[in-house]
């Protein structure tokens, strides 16, 4: 290799330039107390008319980072965005990874509805909700699955009928994340019940201050309270508030799928309070023993190895979904590679530290058991549902046998 191909791949000056203002700006405004933390998906600050802080630190970490726009850091300026190119926004995280600096915000907001609305919203809804969701002022949740439609999706029941400038909603949504924390649902609802069911849907956003609109939670196996049901008796929403065109909401949905699958494979699958893949070899030499600076048990050590290098590719299967981006490509329905994997992947790690952990592990409302094996097992519990939310690993499959790998239907 030459001088000069060498000089070619190396970074180049606007981007040095760039990563020399970001690391000085980081170091004058990213707070120590939050050096270090790291944080399971899901877990930080959502904002929200109902936000809580960790800390005051939290806070100011927020603001500060909304005041450059870089808890969105390639949205557009104009609504409150970074405006930042896929390169720049690269360097920003590789800073933020270097320092071990939490997010300022997460949310559906970000991961979801707003690159949904920079689609296909107009351009007044995306004046209304995007800067919204740049400053964490409001939260969103999910309105897709029904009692009746969860993996078959387009049979959804809640209904639209239009009347004057709004739509009168009716029925129910079930698993809608955070429901009673939210401030605003996106939901699927059909406007059409004579039309094939494919074609019939329509995408509204609903203020959940609605009159009509009620919440209630559902209680997991593992205590857990984040699902909810909602509910929608006759809430009145401005037609404004669709996104798209009239029946063709599943060409929305479709599109907003792709980024959730898209984090859900990034995440591992996993919301809940985990050890990192890092800390796996750890957590076996701590339970197992060790034995040379190795994990003692050989067939523990094979399977810790093997987890880890599966996620080491998953995570550079990502990556290069992200490198594509950067060049124009669209992610599309490859993302339900990621989700599959990273669901199955994370069940697999909860079963790999429940069997290190043996009858240890199986810790339930014991006050004398360690505070990180009741975890695991509430973790282990909660793991369940990673292959069901987000789309089960059956529809995955079933996605990527038509739609990626283009076999042939059976029969």
């Amino acid at each position: 290799m030459t001088l000069c191909q060498l000089e070619v791949r190396s970074e180049p000056k606007d981007d040095e330039r760039f990563r020399a203002e970001v690391r000085e700006w980081m170091e004058e405004n990213a707070p120590q107390s939050l050096r270090g933390i790291r944080l399971a998906m899901g877990e930080g600050t959502w904002g929200g008319r109902k936000s809580e802080f960790s800390s005051p630190d939290a806070k100011r970490w927020m603001d500060v980072m909304v005041e450059r726009g870089w808890t969105a850091p390639t949205w557009p300026i104009e609504y409150g965005g970074g405006g930042l190119s896929r390169s720049q926004a690269k360097i920003l995280q590789s800073e933020l990874d270097a320092i071990k600096m939490p997010p300022p915000l997460f949310g559906l907001g970000l991961i979801m509805i707003g690159p949904t609305l920079l689609e296909y919203g107009t351009e007044e809804q995306k004046r209304q909700h995007i800067p919204a969701i740049v400053r964490g002022e409001i939260r969103w949740c999910q309105g897709y699955s029904e009692p009746g439609a969860g993996s078959d999706l387009a049979s959804l029941r809640t209904r639209a009928v239009r009347d004057g400038d709004e739509y009168v909603v009716t029925g129910q949504k079930i698993w809608t994340s955070y429901a009673d924390k939210s401030d605003w649902i996106f939901a699927l609802v059909r406007t059409d019940p004579d039309a094939p069911k494919h074609l019939g849907i329509s995408f509204l956003l609903i203020d959940m201050a609605s009159s009509g609109v009620s919440v209630r939670p559902i209680k997991l196996i593992s205590g857990s309270s984040a699902f909810c049901e909602t509910f929608f008796d006759e809430v009145r929403v401005p037609v404004a508030n669709r996104v798209g065109q009239l029946n063709r909401g599943w060409d929305v949905a479709k599109s907003l799928l792709v980024h959730e699958r898209e984090v859900w494979g990034r995440a591992g699958g996993d919301g809940s309070k985990k050890k990192s893949h890092s800390a796996l070899a750890s957590f076996a030499k701590e339970h197992r023993g060790e034995c040379h600076g190795r994990i003692a048990d050989p067939l523990i050590r094979d399977r810790v190895a093997q987890l880890e290098i599966d996620m080491l590719a998953l995570a550079l299967t990502a990556q290069r979904g992200r490198d594509a981006a950067k060049v124009g490509q669209r992610p599309g329905e490859e993302m339900s590679l990621l989700k599959f994997y990273g669901a199955e992947s994370a069940k697999r790690r909860f079963e790999l530290m429940m069997d290190i952990a043996g009858p240890e592990a199986l810790a339930w409302d014991d006050e004398s058991a360690p505070p990180d094996l009741l975890a695991l097992t509430e973790g282990w519990l909660r793991s369940r549902a990673n292959s069901i939310e987000g789309g089960t690993s059956e529809t995955q499959l079933n996605i990527i046998a038509k739609r990626v790998l283009r076999l042939p239907a059976q029969g």
